[in-house]
């Protein structure tokens, strides 16, 4: 019998998880199916990165995972992972507005408004910006529209203030993103719908998300990750795999087609026959691929930005921070260019060693790219500097980490669904099995890419299947 070989380029978490299920399933129903994850780097799980020093556990990349996403979970279980879980710790949030830290009301969502009282209590807003976002429940609903900017949409809702100084920092800073160029349906769809369906943003959040009662709060939060951090999901996958079936630091050159399969070109000089081909590599290294097919170069239009995260170590005694919280978000304005900061030893203790404090500062926006041009020295001393504005910080750090990614980070910008479902119909049709999956088109966080992965395996086989 003729073995057919399953190719995914892209060792990341949607690569990882495809392979997985592939191979889960090629084994229950006893398939004629080989597979071959390659990946140009040294090492699996793209952004998915754990460094233990010093006693501290520090995550250069994700920090958690969401439990509410079933994706994750029903895998955590699969893996047998569910002894090493750990659930964050609670507290507030809070936004740096005016020189301030200021809690992140409570009766938000995401950092979008849903009760009046969360806007009238807030000091967050000035007395004009409280009375404009309150106007935000008899503003009519918008005509019915294919894709539009989040910012548009939120600002003709809730107005520049409301905008600018909370929901640009908790719905953008998910993305790295500009929220005047972010796509509307496909980051949050859902309050487009909730404003269609309920012709406010708020009256739609107060009907689908009735308020929980007081006696349903826990002591851990939502999201979790493990004791030895989020790079045991990696390990225990990679694991899973079959031997021999990884290839790290192995570049796929060109995909050629071959009659109704594809010869993959390594930079080995190793050609490799495909019946199917999963690429979970981002989304600017898919043309050159695929470079014989002129409409693949439309992907170059979904922007790619990067970021870069510093943490640093101090003793306890240095830092003056008595607030009950995980961290905090800096307003889309003033003169500030960090982006966040994650109280890590508050949020995940066990990361952080006793008597010492972990923080975790975030940066990089579409528009603020010139700290690459920095040194780590330099990006350190600017990231302090701007720290201090915002909390008391008596000596310098014990150690600091800086992690960049570079060109990491793909921008979901107006029209992004109509680019991609675009490209993915003529692949179907010009190179039928062949997909592209993966955080730069349907949902970046590590849940939407597992889903991503099982999604693209079952459509692989099922292609199979019918061949």
């Amino acid at each position: 019998m003729h073995v057919h070989n399953i190719i995914i380029v892209g060792g990341g978490i949607t690569g990882l998880s495809a392979a997985f299920y592939i191979q889960q399933e090629i084994k229950s129903r006893n398939l004629p199916y080989n597979v071959k994850l390659i990946e140009a780097t040294d090492r699996l799980g793209g952004k998915i990165k754990t460094l233990k020093r010093d006693g501290f556990l520090i995550e250069q990349g994700p920090d958690s995972l969401l439990s509410r996403k079933p994706a994750i979970i029903e895998l955590v279980k699969e893996l047998g992972l569910e002894e090493g879980m750990i659930f964050n710790q609670t507290g507030g949030s809070y936004i740096f507005v005016d020189g301030k830290l200021h809690p992140i009301p409570a009766g938000t969502f995401m950092g979008v408004p849903k009760e009046e009282q969360a806007i009238l209590d807030t000091d967050i807003f000035t007395e004009e910006g409280k009375k404009r976002s309150l106007a935000e429940m008899e503003i009519e609903k918008g005509e019915a529209a294919e894709d539009q900017s989040l910012g548009a949409f939120m600002r003709r809702r809730f107005g520049d203030e409301a905008v600018n100084r909370l929901i640009a920092p908790m719905l953008a800073g998910i993305h790295s993103g500009d929220i005047d160029a972010m796509s509307l349906m496909a980051t949050y769809p859902n309050f487009y719908h909730l404003e269609q369906k309920y012709g406010s943003v708020m009256k739609g959040l107060q009907e689908s998300m009735p308020s929980a009662p007081p006696s349903k709060k826990t002591t851990s939060g939502i999201f979790f990750s493990f004791e030895d951090g989020l790079e045991t999901l990696v390990t225990r996958l990679h694991e899973k795999l079959d031997e021999g079936s990884v290839m790290l630091e192995t570049k796929v050159e060109q995909i050629v087609k071959n009659g109704s399969e594809y010869t993959v070109q390594l930079d080995s000089g190793e050609n490799l026959e495909a019946a199917a081909v999963i690429i979970a590599s981002q989304h600017n290294a898919v043309p050159a691929m695929l470079s014989d097919y002129q409409f693949v170069s439309e992907l170059n239009h979904i922007p790619a930005i990067s970021t870069a995260n510093v943490v640093m170590a101090f003793n306890d005694s240095d830092i003056v921070n008595d607030l009950d919280g995980t961290g905090f978000q800096v307003a889309r304005e003033g003169d500030i260019e960090i982006t966040a900061c994650t109280w890590t030893n508050k949020k995940w203790p066990t990361t952080t060693p006793e008597g010492k404090v972990l923080l975790r500062v975030y940066v990089g926006l579409p528009d603020k790219q010139e700290f690459m041009q920095k040194t780590d020295e330099e990006l350190a001393d600017a990231v302090l500097t701007e720290l201090r504005k915002v909390m008391t910080i008596k000596a310098d750090p014990e150690f600091v980490v800086v992690t960049r990614w570079k060109d990491a980070r793909p921008q979901y910008n107006v029209g992004h669904r109509a680019l991609v479902d675009r490209i993915r119909n003529q692949l179907s049709t010009e190179l039928p099995g062949i997909q592209i999956v993966g955080s730069s088109y349907d949902g970046a966080g590590i849940p939407d890419c597992v889903t991503h992965g099982k999604n693209a395996a079952m459509e692989a086989l099922s292609f199979l299947d019918d061949k």
